[in-house]
This record gives C-alpha cells, structure tokens and sequence, in this order.
C-alpha cells in the first residue's frame, strides 16, 4: 500500500510540472517569438517482486512480477514550429519564414567563417540566437533588436559582399567631407540614412541625402540541426550548447534556412485550443492522483484500527 502512495505523489508531481509548462505557455500567447513547450510522461522505476523462469521437462517457464512507482517527466521540448506572421508599420520587422536564427552578440565580435562544420561550430557557441526581428539602428549605426543587442551579417568590403567572416552589421562611416570610410574603421560618424529596406534575403539597403542607393550589409541566419537542444534564456533568446549539431551561418534562404519577411514580425506558435484542453487534462490526471493518496490513507487507516 505504501507504494501505491509513492506512486501517487510522484504522478502529482509530474502532472504539476506539466501545468507549469501549460501555463507558461498560456501566458506567451501573445509574446513574439515563443515556442511553446511540450511536457512527456515516463515510467518510474520498477520493483521486480518475482523474477521470469524458464521452462523444463516437468513445469512451463513464468514470466517476471514487477510494482511500479508512477510516472515522472521524461522531456520539456520546445516545438518549433513557425509562428503566423502579424503584420506591423516598420520596415524593420522581420520575420524567419521557415528555419534558422537571427545570431545576436556583442559590438566587438567578428568570427571568420571556416570550412570546417565542426569548427564553425565550435566559434559560433560564443554567439545567442533569437527568432523575434525587431530590429532597428543604434546612435552607433549599428543594427540592434529590442533588447539593444547587436545583430550580425556580412558585411560589404570594396563593394563586394564580404560573406567570409560574420560581423556587427553596421551603417558605413563617413568623414567630415562625407567620404566612406572603410568598413571596421569608427574614426568618423554613421552615414546618414533617408529609408532603409530589408530584402527577402536579408539584404539591407538605404538611401543617402543624395539618392544614392547604399548596401550596408546582409543578415545572416543560423541553421541548428537540433534546435531542441538549445537553452533558453531570459527574453527571446537562445544559448548555443553541445548537443546542437553543427550550427554554420549562412545567407537567408541558403540550405535548410528560411526566407526573410519585412514589415512583420512572427507570432507565437501557441495553439490555445490545445492547451486548453491539455489542462483538463492534466488537471483531471492530477485529482486522479490525488485520489490514490486519499484511498491508500483510508487503507492504512483501516489497518491501523483492525484491533479494536
């Protein structure tokens, strides 16, 4: 009786685990950027009251006898599914239309890109990634997201797309006489921009007092074999971890990753209807649970008072 009391309290703990998930999930509805979380149930372990046998001239064979002790959490996965897209007003907004990250760092940070996936990996672990892309440019000409952390790309260098390294992407720098500095150099001040525009593969450009058409960079998106590994942080953000797979920047659209859509930003992929009834659910497993501690108490109670 006692075990079923054991089985009882951790079926009550795991189903509360379950509701926490569910409701942090109910809470994010509406947050950009969120992957709902899903909770798996397991087995706990397993007393082996009479082991199996095997048959011989005289007797057949038996088969073992064993109690269990409930269930547990086995898994707390984040689906990554894509989110529907909401439209906003700012050219800004961006939204991954299918798979891969928007990789967020620090200002100073540059990685070249290597051939090999094993070391590109291993460079890229210093970088978080981010699926929400509201992104605007800082008093510094760099592109930041609402968090005012730095989003990078490949930038241009003698106007050719520099795709072997992965930088801050940041608005080119101009001399007092107006004149384009080289990229990396700070020395001057952000070039002034009338309009600026991301294309669907992530390639910003922008206007000048003057008209003329400038190419600031490229985003650059991230492609995680296995997403599910990644650790959440506070915030839309993602902490790149061993079991991630080989994750290799690539320009949006290139390999498995998606496109980019402007003036937009994605939704979460929260289906309340699911999680809704996911709670009863839970909720009803967790009386169920209940149940079993309050019927094995009146069991030992009733044992307790058989001498009267």
């Amino acid at each position: 009786m006692v075990k079923s009391m054991f089985s009882g309290i951790a079926g009550l703990r795991a189903h509360q685990q379950k509701m926490d998930v569910i409701g942090n999930n109910i809470a994010n509805v509406n947050t950009f950027g969120y992957k709902a979380g899903r909770v798996t149930f397991k087995e706990s372990i397993y007393q082996t009251t009479s082991s199996s046998s095997g048959g011989n001239d005289v007797f057949g064979g038996s088969n073992p006898s064993q109690v269990g002790y409930g269930s547990q959490v086995g898994t707390i996965d984040l689906m990554f599914s894509s989110g529907s897209y909401a439209p906003t007003d700012s050219s800004m907004d961006c939204m991954i239309d299918g798979q891969g990250f928007f990789i967020v760092g620090q200002k100073n940070g540059e990685t070249e890109i290597k051939t090999d996936p094993k070391e590109m990996s291993a460079a890229m672990s210093k970088y978080t990634l981010s699926r929400v892309g509201n992104f605007t440019f800082d008093g510094d000409g760099f592109l930041v997201d609402g968090s005012s952390n730095v989003i990078y790309g490949f930038m241009y260098k003698d106007g050719a797309l520099n795709e072997g390294t992965l930088q801050p992407i940041r608005v080119p720098y101009v001399d007092k006489d107006g004149k384009l500095l080289t990229p990396g150099d700070s020395s001057g001040t952000p070039l002034k921009l009338n309009s600026i525009s991301i294309s669907k593969t992530g390639e910003i450009t922008g206007t000048d007092s003057a008209g003329k058409t400038v190419s600031v960079g490229m985003i650059a998106i991230a492609n995680v074999p296995n997403p599910n590994a990644l650790e959440k942080t506070q915030g839309p953000y993602y902490s790149i971890r061993e079991n991630t797979g080989y994750i290799v920047p690539y320009k949006p659209g290139e390999g498995t990753t998606g496109k980019i859509l402007n003036y937009g930003l994605e939704m979460s992929n929260v289906d309340l209807a699911k999680e809704f009834s996911e709670m009863i659910t839970t909720q009803r497993g967790f009386q169920a649970n209940t149940r079993i501690i309050t019927v094995t108490d009146q069991m030992l109670e009733e044992l307790v008072n058989i001498k009267r």
